[in-house]
Parts: C-alpha cells; structure tokens; sequence
C-alpha cells in the first residue's frame, strides 16, 4: 500500500469554514482523516466570564451565524434556570415559533450549500436562498435584526411581537411548505446527486452513539433522540410533531433528516400559533447587576438546528463563575474520520458538508 498525505485547507474553498484536514490515502481511496480545529478559536467561555449576565448573548449568537437566535435561547435560557426565572407563557410559544423558524432558515442554507459541495442543482441552492431570504425577512420585522437579533430576555422577550404576526407567519408556513415539496421531486430524480450521497460516508448506529454524536446526524443513524421530546422544554410537550429518524445512516439519511424536519417545524410553529395565548412576553429588562443565582450549578440543553446544545454554568451575582459549552459541531466532527474509512477522496467533501458544520462554535 502506496499511502499519501494530502493538505487539505486551512482555506479550501469546499470546507465549511477554517479547518485543515490531513488526509492519506491509497490511490483515491481514504485511508486516513485527522481534523485540525482551532483557527476561529476566539475564548468564548473565559469572555463570558468576564462579562454580566446579559452582556453575553452577543457573544453565543457570534457561535452559529447561521442559527443565532437558537444559541441566543440557550444562554438565556441558562440565565433563567440560574435564577430561578419563570418565562412567561405566551413568550414561551413565541420562542418555539422564532427558534424553529430559525431551524428552517438553516436546513434551508444546509440543503443549498450542500448541492453547491457536490457540484450539482444550483438551482435548488437559488431556490433554497429564495424561500431562507423570507424566512429571514420575518425574523428581522420582529426582532430588528437581519442577522443577529439578541431579541431574547430574561423571562420573555425584547418586545411584544408585531400585531400581524399570526397572520404573516401562517402566510410563511403555507409558502414553504409548498415550496419546499418540490425539492424532493427534484432532488430524488437527480441520479448524480443520489450517486454522490447514498451508501457515503456511513456512520453505524453504534458508532453514532459510541461518538457521542446529535442532532440530524445521529438521527440519521437511526437513533430516536430529540431533547425537544426526551426533555422537553418550554411547550414542545404540548404540540404534536414527530422526531424524524432514518435507518440508512449515510449522507442520504442526514440530507433527509433535515428535510423532514422542515415539515415538522412547520406543523410545530402552526400549532404554537393557534394555542399561543394573550398577554404580555416581554421580559426583564437588560441588568447589568443580577440577581443573586439560586442554583449552584446549571446544566441546560436544547435542540439546535445542527444538534444538541448545552452549557454547564456556576453561576455568581454579577457574571457566570464558570462557563462551558458543549457545541454539536465540535463532537460531530469527531465522527468524520470514522465516516471517511474507505470513502474516494471525491466524497470526502459531501460528507463533510453533510455534517453541517459551523466552526465558529466547533471552534469557540
């Protein structure tokens, strides 16, 4: 066996951010793949530290570009528990709403980047830019924001959401779905993109669990595991959805995972619409001096859109005492040379993008 090392990166253009893989191979077969991280390192946690409480979601929703306002709930979210803080009923539906929009945009951009990886439907990455840009329209007539949005407060939320909310957001749900139906048919008759997906990079269920892997990726191994059923959290146990999980644990899987779980966002923010009650979400104001923290340690998790996310704190007064984040990119990435073992150098990088990473949380 004739093995040799290939570079790949740290700036490649077909990796999804700054990361270096060391790859060998044998010929145009895989032999190994070792992950070199840490170039967006910035020290998040020792910031965070640094910081008052509400100083910080800037920083979470600095993790995941893609997916901000779902890191910006989970710090949060970590704040109230540390607290003791109640998050007012109707900001409760209202955050299932806005944070599975969130999981929508990105499945979207995932779905259109990952065409773009394999060199095929750049119409289906136009379309998937199309229907993202609406989504992200909604998000930015509530919050302000286009990008980063730091819409999340203790308790609530920043302000009330706009009067025609409802109807507007009933009118995005309805377009999407119809929209992103047809993406099926023309994916799943593209037989250079079944070819580049089905049977690649497979990650057994075994080695899923035994990686420690979330999320679409584990689903896609056929492990039903989702913390928005197994510990659910604001009102997820009041709305009827499926965890979508698939048995073919290859790239294919992972693809159709996210897809799925488009629908089932949707009927989620549906649902939440209808039950959603009057009355006041708005939360507490931003205090630079907290409250005294009634936990002595706060372990919060939650359903991000590229897997599970958690934050260990010890909380103080003012500020977090300490902080750490387990980020669903950093421990899916671990899985990649296992998932490349035997795979053609060709495929490396729709395996890679069918993880879904985001290196500004892998990174941190």
């Amino acid at each position: 066996m004739a093995v040799m090392r290939i570079n790949v990166g740290p700036i490649h253009p077909s990796t999804h951010g700054v990361l270096r893989l060391v790859v060998d191979v044998d010929g145009d077969s895989i032999v190994n793949v070792e992950p070199h991280i840490g170039f967006l390192h910035r020290g998040v946690e020792k910031l965070c530290e640094t910081r008052m409480y509400m100083q910080n979601p800037s920083y979470f929703e600095k993790l995941d570009y893609i997916s901000p306002m779902s890191w910006d709930d989970l710090y949060v979210a970590a704040v109230e528990e540390a607290m003791g803080a109640e998050v007012k009923e109707p900001a409760q539906y209202a955050r299932v709403v806005l944070i599975e929009f969130q999981r929508i945009a990105n499945h979207l951009l995932w779905i259109g980047t990952l065409c773009n990886d394999i060199g095929q439907m750049f119409t289906v990455f136009m379309w998937c830019f199309r229907e993202r840009a609406k989504v992200l329209k909604l998000l930015e007539n509530v919050t302000g924001g286009r990008m980063f949005y730091n819409y999340m407060r203790v308790g609530g939320l920043q302000r009330p959401l706009p009067p025609d909310f409802k109807e507007r957001a009933l009118e995005l749900t309805a377009y999407l779905r119809a929209k992103v139906s047809e993406y099926k048919d023309v994916l799943d008759a593209n037989e250079v993109f079944m070819e580049r997906l089905k049977g690649v990079g497979v990650l057994s269920r075994k080695d899923a669990i035994n990686y420690g892997v979330t999320g679409p990726v584990l689903r896609a191994s056929g492990v039903d595991e989702d913390a928005r059923k197994s510990h659910p959290y604001y009102v997820y146990d009041k709305l009827d959805f499926n965890v979508v999980t698939m048995s073919g644990e290859d790239s294919y899987s992972r693809y159709k995972v996210r897809y799925d779980e488009i629908f089932q966002s949707i009927r989620i923010i549906e649902q939440a619409i209808d039950k959603m009650p009057e009355g006041d979400m708005v939360g507490q104001p931003i205090k630079l001096i907290g409250a005294p923290a009634k936990q002595d340690t706060v372990i919060t998790r939650r359903e991000l859109p590229k897997g599970e996310g958690l934050i260990y704190m010890v909380p103080d007064k003012q500020k977090p005492f300490r902080l750490s984040i387990r980020a669903p990119g950093f421990v899916n990435l671990a899985a990649l040379p296992k998932m490349c073992e035997g795979a053609k150098f060709a495929d490396l990088f729709a395996i890679l993008g069918s993880l879904d990473i985001i290196f500004g949380e892998t990174d941190r």
